[in-house]
């Protein structure tokens, strides 16, 4: 029996960085250069490590990123005042804020502050209806990444069972949604599994196509798993470290298992991740096009 593809994340995304960079290159000849800010609030490791990421990526496709880091005890006030200023700032075309804040600031409250024009991340409310309703919007990295990966792998959607693990505002809801869409990419028949879910191996063993964002190290087993699905593992979870002190990383499939039976897989890390800053970053370029008024 031949083991599970590798579905490359880190490959794709390099490929999609070529063409932003080709863009970027367009624009800055016309004198544009695409920006982003990234906002950080308090001193989470994982915080700094995404935004240290972000940072990098931005700066080697040409895109001007700036990174304000603020001390934990900003209050709501301060940072819906930081985040006005960027949106009337217009060399500033993506506004980024690294979630989670600390508990005494309303997320809702601060995500909506941003201008939906300068919402890179997909998750005003303006945003998130705008993709409900199939209407162009700046879509939630992460879905419109595992999209990408999809497509670009030959994964056949239309007509296909997909079952997606998880329910967060974040991945489960909005990759449900666009792979029902009529639109490349969707068509899709989706059933959308949770805690709540009564006989969750049902569902996902019916699935020719298996999303898992759970959150839940390794909670995918090869008896849960139909035989040739093309399972993404959207999953990072730290459980331990390895001699020489780096994180040892699984996902939430038991890769080891599932890659026997399955047609392809997304591995961790190197699979869905790296396709979350490459869809930013496609994001910011589509800011800056707007805000000038190009049409792509």
């Amino acid at each position: 029996m031949m083991p599970a593809a590798l579905i490359r994340g880190k490959e794709i995304a390099a490929t999609i960085q070529e063409e932003l960079t080709a863009e970027v290159q367009q624009l800055q000849a016309r004198g544009i250069v695409p920006g982003l800010v990234t906002v950080l609030v308090g001193d989470d490791p994982a915080s700094q490590s995404y935004v240290r990421a972000k940072n990098k990526t931005a700066h080697a496709l040409g895109i001007h990123s700036e990174q304000r880091s603020l001390p934990a005890t900003t209050t709501e006030v301060e940072l819906l005042e930081l985040i006005a200023s960027y949106n009337r700032n217009s060399a500033i075309h993506g506004i980024l804020v690294q979630l989670p804040l600390p508990r005494h600031i309303n997320e809702s409250n601060i995500l909506s502050s941003i201008d939906p024009a300068k919402d890179v991340d997909g998750f005003h409310p303006v945003n998130v209806g705008k993709m409900l309703l199939g209407e162009p919007c700046f879509l939630p990295c992460t879905p419109h990444g595992i999209i990408e990966l999809l497509q670009r792998s030959g994964v056949e959607t239309s007509g296909a069972e997909v079952v997606v693990v998880g329910r967060s505002n974040i991945v489960g809801k909005p990759v449900a949604n666009l792979l029902i869409q009529k639109r490349t990419g969707g068509n899709a028949t989706v059933t959308l599994c949770h805690t709540r879910t009564k006989d969750m191996a049902f569902h996902t063993r019916r699935a020719d196509i298996l999303i898992v964002a759970a959150g839940v190290p390794q909670m995918i087993k090869a008896d849960m798993v139909k035989q040739g699905a093309v399972v993404i593992d959207v999953g990072v979870n730290r459980i331990g470290e390895s001699e020489s002190g780096k994180a040892i990383l699984v996902g939430d499939v038991d890769f080891e298992g599932v890659a026997v039976k399955a047609r392809a897989i997304t591995p961790v890390p190197g699979g869905v991740g790296p396709m979350t800053i490459t869809m930013l970053m496609h994001n910011t370029v589509q800011a800056a096009k707007m805000a000038h008024d190009i049409v792509s």
